[in-house]
């Protein structure tokens, strides 16, 4: 597979129904699901040759990667539109640790600092 092969089989993954999910509608309201979507590619090529210049090997590759994750959703009722933003609870615990940990070692240091002075 070359390049121009993996950039054709992309386009087929990297769309607007990948970003906007199918309307979903509860009696007088419609909601339409939203993400976050994040692509990327790459390739390569490699030669080899020994001390002699004779030719040892050779290389290629290529590579496609897709994310997708929950950004929201617009819920639109008696024609207002309104964004509804999912909720990370993964990054929210992230965020806590770190806080938690910066504020344990400020702790330590002052503690230390304090028994110093006695």
């Amino acid at each position: 597979m070359d390049i121009k092969e993996l950039l054709e089989q992309s386009k087929d993954v990297v769309t607007v129904k990948r970003v906007f999910g199918e309307p979903i509608r509860h009696g007088d309201v419609l909601v339409i699901p939203v993400a976050r979507v994040a692509h990327g590619g790459g390739g390569g090529h490699g030669q080899g040759r020994d001390e002699k210049g004779e030719e040892l090997g050779s290389g290629g590759g290529g590579g496609f990667g897709y994310s997708a994750t929950p950004a929201g959703v617009f819920v639109v009722k008696d024609g207002d539109v309104q964004w509804r933003p999912a909720v990370d609870v993964n990054r929210i615990v992230l965020g806590g640790q770190i806080v938690g940990v910066v504020l344990v070692l400020t702790i330590r240091t002052i503690f230390k600092k304090w028994r110093r002075r006695k």
